[in-house]
């Protein structure tokens, strides 16, 4: 009887640990929204999509930390470049024109 009730403790335990499996990777690959991660699989994680759901997240590469930020500051460099090229191409213009023989003073 002793022997039955470890085998059900290590079953249980084992079945905790699959249930918790996407929580678990989350934490292993240092994912930063592990905590809402493991909310998800708590809650949706005993239908079979909402576990599998939880399993895909867990496996995608972290999210950058300031999305908002980032998208903010990709439009500055690309206005910036463009800003540049049309400053280049302007320049270079203004030099040709300066450098016609008909624009030339005797």
């Amino acid at each position: 009887m002793g022997g039955n009730v470890v085998v059900q403790a290590i079953a249980a335990v084992l079945a905790l640990a699959l249930y918790f499996l996407p929580s678990i990777l989350a934490d292993r690959r240092k994912r930063h929204d592990v905590l809402t991660l493991a909310l998800f699989n708590a809650c949706l994680g005993w239908t079979g999509f909402g576990w599998l759901l939880a399993l895909y997240w867990s496996l995608q590469p972290n999210p950058p930390k300031n999305v908002a930020g980032e998208v903010v500051e990709t439009r500055k460099i690309v206005r910036m470049r463009a800003f540049s090229s049309a400053l280049l191409v302007r320049v270079q213009r203004r030099s040709a024109a300066r450098d016609r023989p008909e624009n030339k003073q005797p």
